[in-house]
């Protein structure tokens, strides 16, 4: 793999915005006081101040420690704290304030847990249901280890969306999620659909980590055999020097040559840019899906 350094200049469609203004400081209040966690700022994405401006974030349910080792995330990783019950209220209460027309719930990996936490994932969506039944709900969840009594449990709460990301194409899925499996994942999505076949399923993966342009069409071919709906597509880029090294910056014509792509499979959205991560413009995303 031909590395290249991750802190060398951007290229200028990698420019964002820095996380400041009035909203998000409201927003990391309310999180504070609520004791809730974003993958915004644990996985330091680089949307977050264009998203906590416009009052979306996507909440980060069970803790914030994971217990697997993927090598592209930057969400720490160790022994998990006691599993929080009171957990999918606080989220309630937070999606209530914010008067939210959409909401994402994500997580942690907990396999520590017998569901892997997907109670907590329903608990939440049944929560936000009773205050605000009309937000709509996207849940991108683990692989909850093939346990697909957990993903049941999941889809019968009643989310609107369900995500689960691919993230890389199968030659180097082994070493960037040595606890996940490439197969495990497109079942996850394909159990999903057999279960609640009016249920919108979603998936993303990043680029620019060492794949080919032809590995990526390939991994849309996979999904679509899946009848899998969307699929978001972004720059890979290294949290620090002991992650996943970057291979290159993918330019924006090929991210359109992407979305084009995807249109042609059948895709009913595509998102294919930069700076796109999963639940990036999520809230628009469900109009098209």
């Amino acid at each position: 793999m031909s590395e290249i350094s991750n802190y060398q200049k951007r290229p200028p469609w990698l420019k964002v915005r820095a996380p400041t203004g009035e909203n998000q400081h409201d927003l990391l209040h309310l999180l504070r006081d609520l004791k809730l966690h974003t993958v915004c700022e644990a996985a330091n994405c680089p949307n977050r101040g264009e998203c906590w401006e416009d009052r979306t974030a996507t909440f980060l349910l069970l803790g914030e420690i994971c217990t697997r080792g993927c090598r592209f995330c930057a969400i720490p990783k160790g022994k998990p704290e006691p599993l929080d019950e009171q957990e999918p209220a606080r989220i309630a209460e937070a999606v209530t304030y914010l008067k939210l027309k959409h909401v994402v719930l994500t997580s942690v990996n907990r396999d520590d847990l017998p569901d892997g936490g997907a109670h907590i994932f329903a608990e939440s969506i049944r929560q936000i249901r009773a205050k605000l039944p009309s937000c709509t709900i996207e849940v991108l969840i683990p692989d909850f280890e093939g346990n697909w009594a957990a993903l049941e449990m999941v889809l019968e709460a009643g989310p609107t969306v369900l995500n689960h990301n691919i993230e890389t194409v199968p030659r180097l899925f082994p070493r960037f999620r040595p606890k996940a499996s490439f197969e495990r994942s497109l079942e996850l999505l394909a159990r999903a659909r057999a279960l609640q076949p009016s249920i919108l399923t979603k998936s993303g993966m990043m680029v620019g980590a060492g794949e080919t342009n032809s590995e990526v069409l390939e991994v849309m071919d996979f999904l679509r055999q899946n009848d899998v709906d969307g699929i978001t597509i972004g720059q890979y880029l290294a949290p620090t020097k002991s992650h996943w090294p970057m291979e290159r910056y993918v330019t924006p014509e090929e991210f359109d040559f992407f979305a084009k792509e995807g249109h042609k499979r059948g895709f009913r959205f595509v998102e294919s840019a930069p700076l796109v991560r999963s639940s990036y413009h999520a809230h628009a995303q469900i109009t098209q899906l």
